[in-house]
């Protein structure tokens, strides 16, 4: 069967390669998903697919289950594929994608027990990573305040390998409001700092991470400024037993959220 998109000025392709600057996916609401691992964890959020007749045959299941969700799904040629993806070598198959954030304000109210809170975080690629984090380690959302990367950038969305669809996300708030609502909602606020005054096996020790939690993490480079970490309850730093000058941000991450994650299992 020869590919329904062909041509590269095609209104449906001009408007997915646009969602490339985050000016239009802002205004348009939408992103997209690249690769079938993304298509298949989006299901519930997209608008439509499109699939290179080869990508088609070698992800019939996805197709079948987008089908199943009555969402159009066209054949593109190669270069139309090439053209709305933003990675070198796409893998054949792009979905088209409502935002789907939540507002701070019902993630409050729904008293979480894990929150992630990305303050500063500039890079795409370490956003989306955090977010795999969290969502292994079971947390119940995650922030990205008003300072942060826009969480529908295509690496960020790559980055997060499907993770971005599984739990709740809240975008474009406000360090100070963000962790004001979640203080609100009985939530210890810890700061993850190398400068911090508590280390991370001494909060476990100390039995103290038991509770409702949710970590605040700053920028790759410079950390959580003073006014950040003084809207916390403590600022936490991960030890580091050997050599090592430091941890980057997403194995940072990672450690202070499964610390959490099994304090509160534990309990």
């Amino acid at each position: 069967m020869p590919p329904e998109l062909t041509s590269l000025r095609s209104p449906r392709v001009t408007a997915a390669r646009r969602l490339g600057k985050r000016s239009f996916r802002t205004k348009e609401r939408r992103f997209l998903a690249e690769g079938p691992q993304a298509v298949r964890e989006a299901l519930e959020h997209l608008v439509e697919v499109y699939v290179t007749p080869e990508a088609a045959e070698r992800h019939a299941d996805v197709l079948r289950a987008a089908r199943a969700a009555r969402l159009p799904v066209l054949t593109a040629s190669d270069e139309v594929i090439g053209e709305m993806a933003d990675t070198v070598t796409p893998q054949g198959i792009v979905g088209l994608c409502h935002f789907l954030d939540r507002p701070l304000e019902e993630i409050a109210a729904a008293r979480p027990r894990l929150v992630a809170v990305l303050a500063h975080v500039r890079d795409p690629g370490n956003a989306g990573t955090v977010l795999r984090c969290a969502d292994a380690a079971g947390a119940d959302a995650v922030v990205l305040t008003d300072a942060s990367v826009d969480v529908y950038n295509p690496k960020a969305v790559r980055s997060s390998a499907g993770s971005l669809f599984h739990l709740p996300v809240v975008v474009g708030v406000p360090v100070e409001e963000a962790l004001r609502q979640l203080a609100g909602a009985g939530v210890r606020v810890l700061a993850a700092d190398g400068a911090g005054e508590r280390d991370l096996d001494e909060e476990l020790d100390a039995g103290s991470m038991a509770g409702p939690t949710a970590w605040v993490f700053g920028n790759e480079a410079w950390g959580l400024p003073e006014e950040t970490r003084a809207l916390a309850d403590t600022v936490v730093r991960v030890p580091l037993h050997g050599r090592a000058e430091s941890l980057n941000l997403a194995t940072a991450a990672a450690v202070c959220l499964y610390a959490s994650a099994r304090a509160q299992r534990t309990r």
